[in-house]
């Protein structure tokens, strides 16, 4: 080797170590043992630490067990306290067998100050017994696209069985707050609930979740702690166009997962910026339609998505590309707003994002002279 090429050998040797040394140092100081942050519309995510490590979740559970209460139940549903729910390990409220309260009523004080018995009761209505409603929060969750969760219990107190991750968390507090009333809830500072049974019974709640009201932005969403666990904290904040969530697991005690978490959110605020990824305007497409009563049925992206883009990124890497089919039958049922098809955002040629595309119009079953011509073409037009 020459001693050109090797004093450039070291330069960039050089240069690498600085610049992992300054990425290292760049990183946020958290002292959760695991930890992730991301973009709430898409759930990108800007950082995270052993976010795959199976964690107990503590009442971050309660995520799950509210969001499957909010689309099970109706609001004014009465939930009854059993003597299951009315002897669950560390109860807020002074319940008695028999009381009840609303469901919503019941949402809230499970999400504001984490009462256990009630996500027992709320798993009693929905599904009759603990088991049953575990099953519907493992089927939910697998749904919302979790990897490594088992769920046991409403209410996340203390079981070898029930585990979750950060990542996990984290998808779990992205679909929910998706939901309007879900929102509403957990950015509720203080309220009170009624009690329908006994009459003239209610009780004031202040939320549990201290960044509300003193972070700004933040809008939610639900602590966790129990010993074993340490200190969990899903904490939302939002800032003009970027809405970011932060899930903290295994802090050191009640006080520092507040501490982590606006960390965490911080450091996403300094680094990510919002920019048009997906224009529905701008992404009609046309179907033909097979054996329907027209031979064509407009399609376009669902909504617009904006995309979280970090510091160093650049907009014009990003590219939207479709998926769908060319020809479609008319016995599938075209009706407006039926999914066809989507619209794939993509970063330096990677997909980072999708979006359903939608029909703009009904086509109905039957004959048109157009329909009849594309069954006929339809081999040359391709799926």
């Amino acid at each position: 080797m020459n001693m050109k090429k090797f004093f450039a050998a070291i330069i960039f040797c050089v240069a690498l170590a600085v610049n992992s040394f300054a990425m290292a140092a760049d990183e946020p100081k958290i002292l959760a043992d695991s930890a992730i942050l991301v973009e709430a519309s898409t759930g990108r995510i800007i950082y995270e630490k052993n976010s795959n490590l199976e964690r107990e979740p503590a009442s971050m559970t309660k995520m799950l067990t509210c969001i499957l209460a909010l689309e099970k139940l109706n609001p004014t549903d009465e939930v009854t306290m059993n003597q299951a729910a009315v002897f669950t390990e560390d109860n807020t409220l002074s319940w008695s067998a028999n009381d009840s309260v609303s469901a919503r009523d019941m949402i809230t004080a499970v999400m504001l100050v984490s009462e256990n018995g009630g996500a027992v009761a709320l798993a009693n209505a929905i599904a009759g017994n603990n088991s049953d409603f575990a099953e519907m929060m493992n089927d939910k969750a697998r749904a919302i696209g979790c990897k490594d969760s088992h769920f046991v219990n409403p209410n996340g107190l203390p079981n070898p069985n029930h585990y979750s991750t950060a990542a996990d968390m984290a998808r779990i507090a992205v679909y929910c707050m998706k939901n309007k009333d879900f929102r509403e809830i957990v950015n509720t500072r203080r309220t009170s609930i009624h009690w329908i049974y006994p009459k003239d019974k209610w009780s004031e709640l202040n939320n549990t979740n201290e960044l509300l009201g003193k972070y700004k932005g933040a809008d939610g969403i639900k602590t966790g702690w129990t010993n074993a666990a340490g200190g969990c904290l899903a904490a939302s904040a939002k800032r003009g166009e970027i809405e970011l969530i932060a899930i903290v697991m295994r802090s050191t005690n009640h006080d520092t997962r507040f501490d982590d978490a606006a960390t965490l959110l911080n450091y996403g605020f300094e680094r990510v910026r919002m920019v048009s990824g997906v224009d529905k305007y701008r992404t009609e497409k046309t179907v033909f339609v097979r054996g329907g009563k027209r031979a064509t049925v407009h399609i376009r992206a669902e909504e617009n998505l904006d995309f979280p883009l970090m510091a160093g990124e650049d907009s014009k890497l990003l590219q939207v590309t479709y998926d769908f089919p060319k020809v479609v039958d008319a016995d599938i049922g075209i009706e407006k707003g039926k999914v066809l098809g989507e619209a794939v955002l993509r970063y330096d040629g990677k997909p980072v994002a999708r979006v359903p595309l939608v029909a703009r119009e009904n086509v109905a079953k039957g004959f048109s002279l157009g329909s009849f011509f594309v069954k006929i073409a339809a081999p040359l037009l391709g799926k």
